[in-house]
């Protein structure tokens, strides 16, 4: 199918439909310390539900975008998301107490799922074999440079306007997003291939995966792993304010190891063809084990604040690193029994995942006591789980192995 925009364009657009989860929750990580304050004086850790109520709406959502995209085509799916994030934004812009802001903030995560799930399928309807592959990775590219630069670009809204005007932008980001697709992007899924929205079709989906042993766990890893990505987001800018005292340069630090992290996905393409996924995770969870070890045993130390700073910037970049290494070959290990329901499966991987995980995070946000020791112990016990869980993995693809 042909469409009027050039590649590039094509490219900045998907780009930018990927970035709007990245966008939502960076950007607001340097203004959790005001709402903190001025919503939920008396227990300012709740603003850390900022982001797993986000998460939640958004896991809850891919559950049903994809399938609903196939019903009703691409466009449409994407401008009711967008419309709902809007919707989300303006509550939460709106509202004079956390419960609403919280509830515009989920809201708005049920929305970001639309332009974030049906870019991949536009990607999918357009293109294909290596043509996708590479689109894929134009747009994942311009993508990662979004968690490097959104917490400056939330920082300085709030210098200029106070936290609520980043809800503005939130909204002024949806806008541009649908006004660009209605005008350059004709819609990408004819009428005749359209599918009609089952849920039933939905549900027999879930029991196939859920039946399946190695998609079964693999789930479940992506859950835990995601978890520790998460916890790592609610409570990464109290710690560098409230723990070292470095709120102000956070953005610049978070942009920094968002960055350098960026790389993992560059060495994970190296390495997954000779090594495995399933190895690559496994050992991926192991140092991770090691590394929240450390920083756990450490953290129970009298440690020298600016070394203990060092080594907590060091400890995130491999905990985002983890990321880049284990998420994405996670999803394609869950994916590949799934071939002949593929896009229901991917709906339905990434709502479990991610709603489980926005559950595992919400503790760690509510339990911050001004120490790095609440997610030193959540990361180790989640990564302990998770690579328990690839290790029994393992054994039971072998035992399949021998009874074939």
């Amino acid at each position: 199918m042909s469409h009027k925009m050039s590649r590039g364009e094509f490219i900045a657009l998907i780009a930018m439909m990927f970035a709007a989860i990245a966008f939502s929750i960076d950007a607001m990580l340097p203004a959790l310390p005001e709402i903190g304050a001025e919503l939920s004086p008396d227990a300012p850790n709740r603003a850390g539900l900022m982001i797993t109520s986000f998460l939640l709406g958004m896991g809850v959502s891919t559950f049903f975008t994809g399938p609903l995209s196939d019903a009703l085509g691409r466009k449409p799916v994407i401008y009711a998301g967008l419309g709902i994030y809007a919707v989300g934004a303006l509550t939460a812009l709106t509202g004079d107490t956390l419960e609403l802001v919280l509830l515009g903030r989920l809201i708005q995560g049920v929305g970001v799922a639309a332009p974030r799930v049906v870019a991949m399928a536009i990607i999918r309807d357009l293109y294909a074999g290596r043509d996708m592959a590479r689109m894929v990775s134009l747009a994942m590219m311009i993508f990662t440079i979004v968690p490097a630069l959104a917490p400056m670009l939330g920082s300085g809204i709030i210098v200029l306007a106070g936290w609520r005007a980043i809800f503005v932008a939130f909204m002024l980001f949806a806008l541009v997003c649908a006004c660009w697709m209605a005008l350059r992007l004709p819609e990408s899924l004819a009428p005749e291939h359209r599918r009609a929205f089952r849920l039933p079709l939905m549900m027999d989906a879930l029991g196939q995966m859920l039946r399946h042993p190695t998609v079964r766990l693999s789930i479940a890893v992506q859950a835990l792993s995601m978890g520790v990505l998460f916890s790592t987001l609610v409570v990464v800018q109290p710690i560098y304010d409230i723990t070292f005292g470095h709120g102000d340069s956070f953005p610049y630090w978070f942009g920094g190891v968002a960055a350098v992290s960026a790389s993992a996905s560059v060495i994970n393409a190296r390495l997954v063809g000779r090594v495995g996924m399933r190895r690559l995770v496994t050992w991926a969870l192991g140092a991770q084990i090691g590394f929240s070890g450390i920083m756990l045993a450490i953290s129970l130390t009298t440690t020298p604040g600016p070394v203990l700073f060092g080594l907590f910037v060091i400890w995130q970049t491999t905990l985002f690193f983890m990321a880049g290494m284990t998420l994405g070959n996670l999803n394609a290990i869950a994916m590949e029994p799934m071939g002949h329901i593929a896009g229901m499966a991917a709906s339905v991987i990434g709502a479990i995942a991610t709603v489980c995980a926005s559950a595992l995070a919400s503790p760690v946000a509510l339990l911050f006591d001004g120490s790095i020791l609440p997610l030193a112990v959540m990361v180790l016990l989640l990564c302990s789980a998770a690579c328990a869980l690839m290790l029994h993995m393992g054994r039971v693809e072998r035992d399949l192995a021998r009874a074939i």
